[in-house]
């Protein structure tokens, strides 16, 4: 091309009013930011200090519309399997951070309640200590990050933060830590939320969307007693792949394949016609993909279906593992997993924000993925299945997790420190770490409040506990103990 014609659509002209409008010589672009930026993000984060004080965060209103614990768990159980309820009440009632596990949407409400700055970011939404972990890249590599992302939505990023500070609170009390550990541990997750943001908004803007490498973690944190838990987490992971499960799970077929075993009540074969509609969907899940994952999969046979009970909160949700096998034999299996409508979805307005409408669950869940994560499965997608939405991501991707609730306590501040950091990091590819920074400051104000918010909800959800407990015993609430 003739250097002198001035491009794909330009004039060769000297620039004009496209100099005041954009960068340099051309208009600014949608999509893009403008240069120079109007005014600083920091100081806009400083100003909301004024309408949302820091300490404002230690609050947590009683409210007199707050459904009870039981109403709670009844109406978050609409539209599940009824036959699968009493295992999902039975979990919730094992202990109060189990409860808290199951509650996304109780806290929501409360959370609602409270002061938020709105400055939005993508959020997990259900952020609570076990919903980190570790997981394997697409070159055999582990990370570690959030890793469950079923309630995800654009929301107060101050919800996420309250919700892990109160679950390490809970998770520390479970493992028998005193409360002053317990508190310390909201405190320092807190503060490693406000320290990391300050770190990036220091940074360029690429460099701060690549920054604290996983194995940066550690020292950045100061994590340095978790060592040895991580190496032992990690060692585990790596075991935990496609091929190990389906090793336990399948046996050989007629014709020369493998197919599911039953192993009620967590995995259970399904009529023909059931594994025949979920075994189609893969066909729209294969649209969702980028087309470098094509020949991949193309490469893989669909052998079986099966029905596998997953989690906590997602008990009760339909959720299919798909067994392909290649031309070795070798497994690769996928989850295909119902995607409710996020469960904070009803309360975000009372904060201030919107509820777009969902094009797709599934797909908002693996959007909100992509955009939290540094590295997401590669294989991640969603589908439809009977005109219900799902998502689709590889099942047993080397995953694993810090038991939280076993940890010793001169470690839970270090898992406290470290889960702190990753989720300031997930925020911060979403809402503009400058702005975040500038409010949180660099004094422990915020810390001091998140940490005095955290206890008091821990003890309300000892006190949720109590009362579903109770309802168990009484026969008000069916529950299957320990299954």
């Amino acid at each position: 091309m003739d250097g002198s014609a001035g491009g794909i659509g330009g004039t060769g002209g000297a620039g004009g009013d496209a100099a005041v409008a954009g960068g340099g010589r051309v208009p600014s672009v949608p999509g893009f930011a403008r240069w120079p930026d109007a005014g600083s993000a920091k100081a806009a984060g400083k100003a909301l200090r004024e309408r949302v004080p820091r300490s404002a965060h230690a609050t947590l209103r009683a409210d007199a519309d707050r459904p009870g614990a039981v109403r709670a768990v009844e109406e978050s159980n609409r539209g599940r399997i009824p036959a699968l309820t009493p295992i999902r009440a039975g979990r919730m009632a094992a202990t109060p951070f189990a409860f808290l596990r199951g509650a996304a949407g109780l806290m929501a409400h409360d959370l609602a309640r409270t002061p938020v700055t709105r400055i939005g970011a993508q959020i997990c939404g259900d952020a609570h200590a076990a919903n980190f972990g570790l997981y394997g890249d697409a070159r055999g590599g582990l990370v570690i990050d959030l890793n469950d992302f079923d309630e995800t939505v654009h929301g107060p990023w101050e919800w996420d933060l309250k919700r892990l500070a109160a679950s390490l609170v809970l998770a520390g009390r479970e493992a028998g830590a005193d409360e002053d550990t317990c508190r310390e541990a909201a405190h320092d997750a807190a503060g490693a939320y406000r320290r990391t943001m300050r770190l990036l908004s220091k940074l360029s803007a690429l460099d701060a969307w690549n920054a604290i490498a996983d194995e940066e973690l550690v020292s950045h944190t100061d994590a340095h007693d978790l060592l040895g838990t991580l190496e032992r987490v990690s060692e585990k992971a790596r075991a935990n792949t496609s091929g190990r499960f389906a090793a336990r799970s399948t046996e050989a077929a007629a014709d020369g394949g493998r197919r599911f075993t039953d192993t009620p009540p967590v995995l259970r074969r399904v009529p023909d016609a059931e594994a025949a509609a979920v075994a189609a969907s893969l066909a729209q899940y294969l649209t969702t993909l980028t087309e470098d994952r094509l020949p991949l999969l193309a490469r893989y046979a669909v052998h079986d279906v099966a029905f596998r009970v997953v989690g906590t909160g997602s008990v009760g949700t339909r959720s299919y593992v798909v067994l392909l096998l290649d031309h070795r034999g070798e497994p690769l299996v996928l989850q295909v997993k119902e995607a409710r409508a996020s469960a904070l979805g009803p309360h975000l307005p009372a904060a201030g924000f919107e509820v777009p409408e969902a094009r797709h669950e599934g797909r908002r869940v693996v959007l909100g993925q992509k955009r939290m994560q540094v590295v997401s499965d590669i294989l991640l997608g969603w589908t439809t299945v009977g005109g219900l939405p799902f998502q689709v991501r590889q099942f047993r991707n080397r995953k694993g997790s810090v038991d939280a609730t076993a940890l010793a306590a001169d470690q839970i501040d270090d898992y406290a420190r470290m889960t702190g950091a990753l989720l300031a990091r997930a925020h911060a590819h979403s809402a503009d770490p400058r702005r975040v920074a500038g409010y949180c400051g660099k004094n422990e104000e915020l810390d001091e409040a998140v940490a005095t918010f955290a206890v008091a909800y821990a003890d309300r959800t000892e006190a949720d506990h109590a009362e579903l407990v109770t309802a168990v015993r009484s026969g008000r609430v069916a529950a299957e103990l320990g299954v």
